[in-house]
């Protein structure tokens, strides 16, 4: 059944056989190398990075261990997002502008929960990595760029 993501190399290597996905908030790709031609403001819903078995246990390593995340050495080209206008292409249609800073939240909300529930055998490794990547991304983002809302150029 096609669920709407396709299947890209590993973020890190480019190894056409990855093992895990994670999920990233579209701002986060202004973190990731080859960044500066995304209209990351125009990406519908979230951005997916995929991993090999060898990368993905760095990965793990860096984020539970080391405390940090991925995203500078990871490669946008290598990620999967769809942009509005591509939709709008494709549909010829206008879509609305997408809700970043909700979707931001929402996906905070999730990360924190995972987090907060890190003792629950329920909890896989590949959650916890996810949920650290995102709350330490907009940790970032925030720090560099204040809260998503107050953006240069957007409307609070």
């Amino acid at each position: 059944m096609f669920t709407g993501r396709t299947n890209r190399p590993c973020c890190l290597c480019d190894d056409p056989e990855t093992v895990t996905r994670i999920a990233i908030p579209p701002r986060a790709v202004t973190l990731m190398r080859n960044a500066d031609p995304i209209a990351w403001r125009d990406i519908v819903g979230d951005v997916t990075l995929q991993f090999c078995a060898s990368d993905w246990r760095l990965v793990s390593e860096l984020v539970l261990e080391l405390g940090t995340h991925p995203l500078s050495r990871c490669n946008v080209a290598r990620a999967d997002f769809s942009l509005r206008e591509d939709f709008e292409a494709y549909l010829n249609t206008t879509r609305d502008e997408p809700d970043q800073p909700e979707q931001e939240r929402r996906l905070l909300e999730d990360a924190t929960d995972v987090i907060a529930n890190a003792d629950d055998p329920m909890v896989e490794r590949r959650d916890l990595v996810e949920a650290y990547v995102v709350v330490r991304a907009l940790d970032e983002l925030d720090e560099r760029d204040g809260p998503h809302e107050q953006v240069a150029g957007e409307d609070a």
